[in-house]
């Protein structure tokens, strides 16, 4: 397979190196940009990333260029000023998690160490677009969790003052509240909806805009992103990595950060590292496109659904992660009729429409369903996993913070509940619920 890249080059090939962090002015997307390029047939848009053989050298070299992969690049660039460095990606550019999500965004956790590192990572959103020159097509349509019996709307009210408790947004909604805000839901379904809460400033965003945004702006700063390069072993000393062995040759590199999601058990195994993971399919699916008709992004987890409307105007469901350990990236038919099952007991307009097509990310599960993110026991070796199924949401706040860490040799302040320690002093941060998982 190719190196993926998002826009083919015409005669120019330029990239800003005097103002390292942004784009040259003139690869700016814009109205202006559009219309000057109109006029030429589109044949003169430049690339927006390179693509580089590696240097045998880099400050920092980052294993995954997914989102959080790829945010942390942009993020030691544009504000920590470490620009010497590497992405090292197996496949393409975005093509593991990154591309295989339900692109939800929303901050609503449980516990407050959680809901400030969410927070931050919501409200990042909410200026993406602008921040990385790039159409993320963000949209706060708003992030409604429903109940099914009078037991749960109590956990409920329970969680949404949690919430509100933590400086964020929440709304308990009653049933009437419901049909108002959401007139398509059979509110007397087998289930019978009770009521339910809201996080008005939830929403989506288009996931493949978020990896591609992050890439061109970190390779503008200088960042080398290098496809199609798969790392098969590291040289360590006692007490630090020295280089990552790859199918492109050596690389060393002062820090190494692992940005890999399921697979990075398997990458710091390498090293002799452990950690609390385990790793599992969590499917969706998409139907055939229809009008603009469901304005929420809904969540079930009694009948274990949530749907949205993407900009494509795909129905898109998910479900529960399998509860048997894979990396299978495929989806399995019985989550595919439970999924359904629920969607159109739910939302029985939806009942006649067509599956178009179904996948599976690979979640990586902590213990306590909360990231493990900054330092291990190896001095310049940092990792961002357990992300489960919070990692698109978290990808803005997981660069940024990861970035700083990486810069500073400590915790950023938000990351510092999610260190790998934890696990030894019992300072767990349950977040199963708030997550969508049963555990």
């Amino acid at each position: 397979m190719k190196s993926c890249q998002l826009l083919t080059c015409g005669p120019r090939d330029r990239f800003n190196s005097n103002t390292p962090g942004l784009v040259d002015e003139t690869m700016k997307y814009s109205i202006y940009s559009l219309v000057r390029n109109a006029l030429s047939g589109h044949r003169n848009w430049t690339r927006a990333w390179r693509d580089p053989e590696p240097k045998k050298h880099y400050d920092v070299v980052i294993v995954g260029a997914g989102g959080h992969g790829l945010a942390t690049a942009y993020y030691l660039a544009k504000y920590q000023g470490v620009r010497n460095v590497a992405v090292l990606e197996k496949g393409y550019l975005g093509g593991g998690n990154t591309g295989r999500n339900t692109q939800v965004n929303r901050s609503n956790y449980f516990y407050s160490q959680s809901g400030a590192f969410y927070e931050h990572s919501l409200k990042l959103f909410e200026n993406l677009s602008q921040e990385i020159n790039f159409n993320v097509m963000f949209s706060q349509r708003g992030t409604l969790s429903i109940c099914h019996n009078q037991h749960e709307m109590e956990v409920y009210r329970r969680w949404a003052n949690a919430i509100q408790m933590n400086g964020i947004d929440s709304e308990i909604l009653s049933r009437e509240d419901i049909r108002k805000r959401a007139p398509h839901i059979n509110l007397d379904c087998r289930f019978p909806i009770w009521g339910g809460f809201i996080q008005e400033r939830g929403g989506i965003s288009r996931h493949d805009a978020v990896a591609w945004g992050y890439a061109r702006q970190a390779s503008a700063a200088g960042v080398d992103i290098i496809q199609q390069c798969e790392v098969t072993g590291m040289e360590t000393t006692d007490s630090r990595i020295t280089a990552v062995q790859t199918t492109k040759g050596v690389i060393s590199g002062d820090k190494v950060a692992l940005c890999v999601a399921g697979h990075t058990s398997h990458l710091a195994a390498m090293v002799g590292l452990r950690l609390p993971i385990t790793s599992v399919p969590l499917q969706a699916m998409v139907t055939e496109p229809v009008r603009p008709i469901f304005d929420i992004d809904l969540m079930s987890a009694h009948v274990h659904v949530y749907v949205s409307q993407s900009d494509r105007g795909e129905i898109v469901v998910g479900g529960a992660a399998d509860l048997y350990n894979s990396y299978a990236q495929l989806g399995s038919l019985n989550v595919h009729r439970e999924n359904f099952s629920a969607l159109v007991e739910l939302l029985p307009i939806f009942s006649r429409l067509r599956l178009m097509r179904h996948w599976a990310g690979v979640c990586d599960m902590a213990y306590d369903v909360s990231p493990i993110v900054g330092k291990t026991q190896l001095e310049n070796l940092y990792i961002s996993t357990g992300w489960g199924t919070g990692g698109y949401k978290a990808i803005p706040a997981g660069g940024d913070t990861l970035a700083y860490t990486i810069a500073h040799d400590q915790p950023h302040e938000l990351l510092k509940p999610f260190q790998l320690d934890r696990f030894e002093t019992g300072r767990l941060v349950d977040e199963g619920a708030a997550s969508g998982v049963a555990h």
